[in-house]
């Protein structure tokens, strides 16, 4: 509570020292979360039991715009109901943030971004927030960035370390870059639009035996985000490679395709069919020190290969790579609700050990949305995983359980205030 009253203090010095032509606006988030898990992101297993939780996301944000200069803070509070005692003095998680960064005006079409940050590219594919989760996705950053008319360009860039060392680079911290650079380039046409991204990401490498071996590994990314929209008619796609070195020092080559024809056939509703083919290792393992597995590094994964998070969620990373045929239709039932059923068929791309076959299994995932207010929206989820022999030769699992998955989600999103 402290530090919340200490962040409420600064909206409100902002406030008095703001000029006439300033405007600030501070909103907040409300987002608990029910969850029942049994088979969620692996399969289900003899002797377990189920999990059922709720988890929420506490947010607020002030954005102060003054012309030259554009400013960001969004700090959050998460939190599992029940996860401390009650008269607890604190949080587990305390207040952290999750955004706080200022962009500087240079002229009317360029600026530089530093601290804190989202980062969104196209359909979120290399580069996005990961919304889903309650914590979600920001990265510390420097982004240049320029825009006139129908060209935009950002060039990025981080470098991460431990703390304020007085000798040494080596970055320690678990599941993060130690530097980053990246190259965004987009152009509108009338029907027509195209973006190409250049990522250069280096992983922080310490051998486990001699801590004093230690490297900077870096792998390159890059890509084309295609978009052509023609009445009714809307068709995606996105190439990308990948190259270099891995952070075991493997040569790196590894692709992903996907193509998505989404078709508005009413008012009310469309449908979408696509596939997408991410290239992985025969065997599920590198070979002669190459590594031909693709990883998405800052995608928001949870949107394209199933809700269930089978895939590139924190797992399959180095594996077989996929193969994901899917379906979905989305229903805009009245004014103020939709409901969307997705279906996938997924496949190894390279050979699974021991096993013939390439074929994982499939998923059925339903999703409903309703707006119950202006600032209020309901969400409820149901997803279905149906396995086939090859994820379970994948993940040593051959019980044949249900694995289903269901949730309940609602986003209170008010604005505490707003300057004229």
């Amino acid at each position: 509570m402290k530090s919340i009253k200490v962040y409420l203090i600064i909206y409100f010095v902002l406030l008095s020292f703001m000029k006439t032509n300033a405007q600030l606006k501070v909103d907040a988030e409300l987002r608990p979360r029910f969850e029942y898990r049994h088979g969620f992101s692996n399969l289900f297993a003899d002797g377990e039991d189920p999990a059922a939780f709720v988890s929420q996301r506490t947010r607020v944000n002030a954005f102060y715009t003054s012309g030259k200069l554009n400013f960001l803070l969004n700090v959050q509070n998460l939190r599992v109901w029940g996860d401390v005692p009650q008269l607890n003095r604190s949080d587990m998680n305390g207040v952290a943030l999750h955004q706080a960064w200022a962009e500087l005006m240079l002229d009317a079409n360029l600026s530089i971004k530093i601290g804190r940050q989202e980062v969104i590219y196209d359909d979120s594919r290399i580069f996005g927030n990961v919304n889903w989760i309650q914590q979600g996705r920001s990265h510390d950053l420097a982004l240049l960035k320029f825009k006139k008319e129908t060209l935009w360009f950002e060039l990025g860039f981080g470098f991460n370390q431990d703390d304020e060392n007085l000798t040494g680079t080596v970055l320690t911290v678990p599941n993060n870059y130690k530097a980053i650079q990246f190259l965004w380039l987009h152009r509108d046409w009338s029907n027509f639009n195209v973006s190409l991204l250049f990522l250069n990401n280096g992983l922080q490498f310490i051998d486990p035996i001699d801590s004093n071996n230690t490297a900077t590994r870096y792998s390159q990314t890059a890509g084309v985000h295609l978009v052509y929209v023609k009445d009714k008619l809307n068709l995606q796609s996105n190439l990308y490679y990948q190259f270099g070195n891995d952070i075991n020092d493997n040569n790196l080559s590894a692709y992903l395709l996907s193509v998505d024809a989404k078709y508005l056939w009413v008012k009310t509703w469309h449908t979408t069919l696509g596939i997408e083919l991410i290239s992985g290792n025969n065997d599920a393992a590198t070979a002669n020190g190459n590594n031909n597995a693709f990883t998405p590094f800052f995608g928001t994964n949870h949107k394209f290969n199933g809700l269930m998070n089978y895939f590139f969620v924190g797992n399959h990373i180095n594996n077989v790579g996929l193969l994901d045929l899917n379906f979905k239709v989305e229903m805009h039932l009245d004014e103020v609700s939709q409901a969307t059923i997705a279906i996938h068929d997924f496949s190894a791309e390279a050979d699974i050990p021991e096993y013939e076959a390439k074929r994982l299994g499939s998923e059925v995932d339903f999703v409903y949305t309703r707006k119950i207010y202006e600032d209020v929206i309901l969400k409820l989820g149901y997803s279905h995983f149906f396995e086939a022999k090859g994820i379970e030769v994948l993940r040593n699992n051959f019980d044949r359980n249900t694995n289903n998955w269901a949730w309940a989600m609602l986003t209170i999103k008010p604005t505490l205030f707003k300057t004229k």
